[in-house]
């Protein structure tokens, strides 16, 4: 088993040398900071492409070595490295697959990045609703039987993209189906695995899409592995897709400055999968158990557990996800997200032996309920499957680039049923669009727009919210 690390090493090799820098950036290897010293220590490995270092965007040494260990971490046919996230990830599988005017099938719960790249490319997208799970009480993956439609309905399609697990870990049985479908009408399949980085990481774990022959996959490092914010990979294993493209768009669209902050960061997650043993994946599965185990024995708590064994839904009966999560912010435990009837949490992908402070953490939960009790519970939990029961596939009405020129107004959002909507509304987090510029707004849209706001959600996108006001078509 390979267990090096050539980024992480190289830089030590480097900082050990004691230069001298005239050379960017400006705070010279922390000494002109006024940051504390733990972030000054580490601004030591914060440099540049100097000599011995090599070049994110011409890798030739270490970072080339980095990438092939990474390829063979992930059974990859070319691997990258990507230190502006998933998004730019997303945003260049798409760019080096379709083109203005192509079509594109859009698994309808996509993260927003993947409607930034839809729209800055001009392609046409067409929408497939994914299924209502009862379980999560989320929209999970669309059906085979919708993406068959989808397919055969759209032939000149030049990508199929899904989200794959969803932001709250559920997977798609189908997805080995659906994506053998759409080889067989060479069809590129393009996932955004952002969640599933770890999923490769011990057979005890769901299968990543690579494993189903996926063509190109993108995973955020920083969500579920020890890699520092922003810290990404991207995956190609495809006859179906240009590699060379994949890497040219790459460069256009990442930082000419990539920090080696970060790609140390991915070197060191990718060496923490390939050296993951199954042993430690039964450690977190047997600790993870013992932890909901104790957590059931709270009472009114629920404990909803999902695919990815590195996820977990808690809900109190009466409250909002909302109203849990300040409840336990006010113990001091912090959840990935809220929503209208949960929150979210993302355990640590631990390593056989890591002591992890669950019997403390118990404690704090079971505090923050008692404090959720002595509240006023909610009255407007009313989400049923028939309020998100949208339409399986569909087209925008207008594209982005003929929004761009159309005469918009504002509207109080409960009068705008039926019209089409004018911006992008973005709950976050997860960062799925609830209304995409160029949708017909339906009474299932506002009825989770109208939940949404009465649970205290937070919203991106450009909206007057705060007034109750939307923009749409005029």
């Amino acid at each position: 088993m390979q267990k090096k690390k050539p980024i992480v090493e190289g830089l030590e090799r480097f900082r050990q040398q004691q230069n001298v820098s005239f050379h960017v950036p400006g705070h010279k290897h922390g000494e002109l900071s006024h940051l504390p010293q733990a972030f000054k220590d580490v601004m030591r490995y914060d440099v540049t492409e100097l000599t011995g270092l090599d070049d994110l965007h011409n890798p030739e040494t270490m970072i080339l070595e980095a990438e092939h260990l990474l390829a063979d971490t992930y059974g990859a046919m070319k691997s990258f490295f990507l230190v502006g996230g998933t998004t730019v990830g997303n945003l260049a599988m798409i760019y080096a697959t379709c083109k203005k005017g192509d079509r594109v099938l859009v698994q309808r719960n996509a993260h927003k990045s993947i409607f930034h790249a839809i729209e800055l490319i001009g392609a046409k997208p067409v929408y497939v609703s994914p299924f209502w799970d009862e379980q999560t009480l989320t929209a999970t993956h669309i059906s085979f039987e919708h993406l068959k439609e989808a397919v055969d309905n759209y032939p000149e399609a030049k990508a199929v993209v899904f989200t794959y697990p969803t932001y709250y870990g559920m997977v798609s049985k189908e997805i080995q189906q659906q994506i053998a479908y759409c080889h067989e009408k060479r069809i590129p399949v393009l996932v955004d695995e952002a969640h599933g980085a770890h999923f490769s990481a011990c057979a005890l774990f769901q299968p990543s899409a690579l494993t189903y022959g996926a063509d190109v996959v993108v995973q955020s490092a920083h969500k579920t592995l020890p890699a520092m914010t922003m810290a990404a990979f991207m995956h190609v294993n495809s006859e179906l897709v240009d590699v060379d493209k994949i890497n040219h768009y790459l460069r256009m669209l990442q930082s000419s400055s990539p920090s080696y902050l970060l790609l140390a960061s991915l070197d060191d997650a990718r060496y923490y999968v390939q050296t993951y043993m199954e042993s430690d994946g039964a450690y977190i599965i047997e600790k993870k158990n013992q932890w909901v185990e104790a957590l059931r024995a709270i009472g009114s708590l629920q404990v909803i557990e999902v695919d990815d064994p590195l996820k977990l839904l808690l809900r109190v009966d009466g409250y909002s996800g909302f109203q849990l999560q300040e409840a336990l912010e006010t113990k001091r435990v912090y959840a990935e997200l809220a929503d209208a009837h949960q929150v979210l949490l993302i355990l640590p992908l631990l390593k056989h032996g890591h002591i992890y402070p669950f019997a403390e953490i118990r404690a704090r939960i079971k505090d923050a309920v008692t404090v959720l009790l002595s509240t006023e519970k909610t009255d407007i939990l009313t989400a049923t499957q028939t309020a998100y029961n949208f339409i399986a596939i569909s087209e925008p009405i207008h594209t982005f680039e003929e929004i761009a020129h159309i005469d918009k107004e504002w509207l109080p959002y409960m009068r705008a049923m039926g019209r089409i909507a004018a911006s992008m509304i973005i709950p976050y987090p997860p960062g799925i669009p609830l209304l995409v510029p160029g949708e017909k707004i339906t009474v299932a849209k506002l009825s989770q727009l109208e939940e949404l706001l009465a649970t205290g959600a937070t919203f991106q996108g450009n909206h007057r919210l705060e007034e109750k006001m939307i923009e749409v078509i005029k």
